[in-house]
């Protein structure tokens, strides 16, 4: 017997879905290795240039500025395309929905916990530092 009915094809796409998703997806984390800006004797030096990460699996990562250059962390594209759990900062937890730019006056450290939800390569640099080699890609499968 086939079931066709509008009811039906909804359970079977809500079955379908359910075994995809199932479980909590950021339960336990994955630690990227560290994003370290301002590192060199000239200070434009960063420590990893790309990234790979995987759609509904759960990051953290450490975003560190030496202080050596005044970095504004721009992201756009990867920024709107996950979801922020939390960003930590001083021992003090932001519940964010969005984030814009991560700016670095001085040296200084944030701890980012998200998980991607839209595949696609995509770019981050420091604003105005690029040509100076201070960007790099997020690659989400």
């Amino acid at each position: 017997m086939k079931l066709t009915t509008p009811l039906a094809i909804a359970f079977t796409v809500l079955m379908a879905t359910a075994a995809v998703a199932e479980g909590f997806l950021v339960q336990r984390t994955q630690r990227l290795p560290d994003l370290e800006l301002g590192l060199g004797a000239a200070g434009y030096g960063v420590s990893d240039h790309k990234y790979e990460l995987i759609t509904g699996k759960g990051y953290r990562l450490w975003l560190k500025s030496t202080g050596a250059k005044e970095c504004a962390f721009t992201a756009p594209e990867f920024f709107q395309n996950v979801w922020f759990r939390k960003i930590e900062i001083n021992k003090v937890e932001m519940k964010v929905q969005a984030v814009y730019e991560i700016e670095f006056e001085r040296e200084g450290a944030a701890e980012l916990f998200f998980t991607p939800i839209k595949p696609g390569v995509y770019e981050w640099v420091c604003d105005g530092l690029e040509e100076k080699g201070m960007k790099g890609t997020i690659t989400v499968k």
